[in-house]
């Protein structure tokens, strides 16, 4: 049996090199860039342990579930933690950030979700940086959702450790990630006696195996497929011009919001302030009479390749997700989507206006 995925020539350190290098690129960055050969739980959750311990006081933000995680992570590496919690609907400012750094003057880590695809918040980073800069923390930023959708600017932005996946708005794999690790952040982990080392989470085996040796020889097999992967999804990138991605999924998060509130039935953006909301991905909040997954249920009868799901965990009585990212941030998408839920909310027995939401996101896509 032959198949174009077999029988591929190894993949060589030089390769691995070129599209960590193009990766860089890709986020603006002068620092190192590690791939590493998972989905973004790994790179995120050793970019903790590699930096966080007993001696650490870790300001963790709170916009989603995400950030819940970060939280137990960092408890578990023995840092004392700083929960600064916003309400799901909404960002955290950098103002509550300096007043966290005012009333804890011991904090040197802050940790940090971009955009929580999840809730459909996105935080203003470059402000925040600015505070964290100022404050001389390390920096941990999670980037996965945000990569492709906006800008992600570690350098500019002071950022140590910023986590990105190709899954979502970048339309590539899941099973490769990346991480950009400043100078600070291998001082932090190199000091460090509980970073991993020898270690699948280890980004100390990278450094020290990897780039201090010229990227030569890899430490492991690499997974060939999700690599090629995602060099093709880079360049893809690079071909349409990353400008014009991000302005893409502005426009597909502007369009569905303006078509829902259109569309009526009761549905209504669950971030309220369109400047707090995410490019990756737009969450809806629906009428107290109908549960979500229903809802998402009912509209992908009419053609379940939308991008359309409920809420996780407790969110699926009150939260839909339209995922316009990655091949689904176009008009058609968007405009499918809203017909769905119009078709599903007035199966349901509600007032909806589909021609005035298809007619709104049009004119809000421009």
């Amino acid at each position: 049996m032959t198949h174009p995925f077999l029988d591929l020539a190894p993949l060589s350190a030089a390769r691995f090199a070129s599209i960590e290098d193009r990766v860089a690129r890709l986020l603006h960055t002068e620092q190192d860039v590690v791939i590493m050969q998972g989905e973004a739980l790994l790179p995120l959750e050793g970019a903790i342990r590699g930096t966080a311990g007993p001696g650490t006081t870790a300001l963790n933000v709170i916009t989603g579930p995400y950030g819940q995680t970060f939280g137990d992570w960092l408890r578990d590496c023995g840092a004392t933690v700083i929960d600064l919690a916003a309400p799901f609907h909404t960002a955290v400012t950098a103002a509550q950030i300096r007043e966290a750094f005012a009333e804890h003057p011991e904090i040197d880590f802050v940790s940090l979700v971009h955009a929580e695809a999840a809730t459909g918040n996105t935080n203003p980073v470059a402000e925040i940086g600015e505070a964290v800069r100022e404050h001389g923390a390390l920096f941990y930023l999670d980037a996965v959702a945000s990569v492709g959708a906006e800008p992600v600017l570690p350098d500019a932005w002071g950022v140590d450790l910023c986590v990105i996946g190709a899954q979502k708005a970048m339309g590539g794999p899941a099973g490769v990630s990346a991480v950009s690790v400043s100078e600070r952040a291998w001082a932090r982990m190199a000091a460090n006696p509980r970073a991993p080392r020898r270690s699948y989470l280890s980004l100390l085996d990278w450094k020290e195996r990897w780039i201090d040796g010229g990227r030569k020889a890899l430490l492991h097999a690499p997974a060939q497929l999700e690599m090629l992967a995602l060099e093709a999804c880079v360049e893809r990138i690079e071909a349409e011009g990353l400008d014009t991605v991000t302005a893409r999924h502005a426009s597909a998060a502007r369009a569905t919001r303006a078509g829902a509130v259109a569309l009526g039935g009761g549905l209504e953006p669950y971030v309220h302030q369109a400047t707090e909301a995410a490019p990756v991905a737009t969450t809806l909040r629906t009428p107290s009479t109908v549960a979500a997954s229903a809802l998402v249920t009912r509209a992908l009868q009419s053609d379940p390749a939308l991008p359309l799901a409920a809420g996780g965990g407790a969110l699926a009585k009150e939260m839909i997700r339209v995922n316009h990212y990655g091949a689904d941030a176009t008009p058609g998408a968007v405009r499918n989507s809203l017909t769905a839920l119009g078709a599903a909310l007035a199966e349901a027995g509600l007032d909806v206006d589909v021609v005035g939401a298809l007619r709104a996101a049009e004119r809000a896509w421009g």
